[in-house]
């Protein structure tokens, strides 16, 4: 007699989606610590003590637009990963495993996000930026056409269309990351600005999201 895969403990798809969203919820958390509150230690007072923080605030610029651009698009790869997994019946090893490594670049971004923030101007932060969403990227494909081929992921048949447009999704972002990549060694600041217009993009795109056709489950 075969055993299910999803009967094997420690192998259901709840305590995968659990560990994701655990991942998630403290990586976005972890976001905020690259901002660190302005200390200001020359004894100033009143006007002058204003200035200052309002310098050494306005000077944090670049590092609360990282932690934007990152929490927004970590919303956005949240929402995408739960519609993914709203079709996968069961996991196995493979597609456990699968998962970890698109975590593990899940959890790189608090670092990316840092260095671009600290140095948007400077060519290696953007790249490592760009280059650690392409992976993230990349591992969600690799979940998507393991979990196809193997049956893990069944799409009835009202639902095709939502399926092909979260793999556009995927398959579009890399290029667009790799275009921004390229243009780094034009200016690094033109592509912190694709890599803005890219997240706007994505969340009014994730926004609007996609409606089933029958009348029960989730839309995304």
């Amino acid at each position: 007699m075969s055993l299910d895969q999803s009967s094997i403990p420690g192998l259901g798809k709840g305590r995968l989606e659990a560990l994701t969203d655990g991942i998630f919820a403290t990586v976005m958390t972890v976001l905020v610590l690259s901002l660190s509150v302005p200390v200001i230690t020359s004894g100033v007072t009143g006007p002058k003590l204003s200035s200052e923080v309002v310098g050494d605030i306005a000077a944090l610029w670049p590092d609360i637009l990282g932690y934007v651009l990152s929490f927004l698009l970590l919303a956005v790869l949240w929402i995408s990963h739960h519609s993914v997994f709203h079709y996968v019946t069961r996991v196995d090893r493979p597609l456990l495993w699968l998962n970890t490594f698109f975590l593990l670049t899940i959890g790189f971004l608090p670092f990316s996000t840092a260095l671009i923030g600290r140095y948007p101007e400077v060519q290696v932060p953007v790249i490592i930026y760009g280059a650690n969403i392409i992976a993230t990227s990349f591992c969600m494909l690799g979940i998507l056409s393991y979990s196809t081929r193997n049956g893990l992921l069944i799409v009835p048949e009202h639902d095709k269309r939502v399926m092909q447009r979260i793999r556009a999704r995927w398959r579009t972002g890399p290029w667009i990351y790799l275009a921004a990549i390229i243009l780094s060694f034009l200016d690094p600041l033109i592509s912190f600005a694709v890599y803005v217009g890219a997240l706007i993009f994505l969340v009014i795109q994730s926004s609007f999201g996609f409606r089933h056709r029958h009348k029960t489950g989730d839309n995304f």
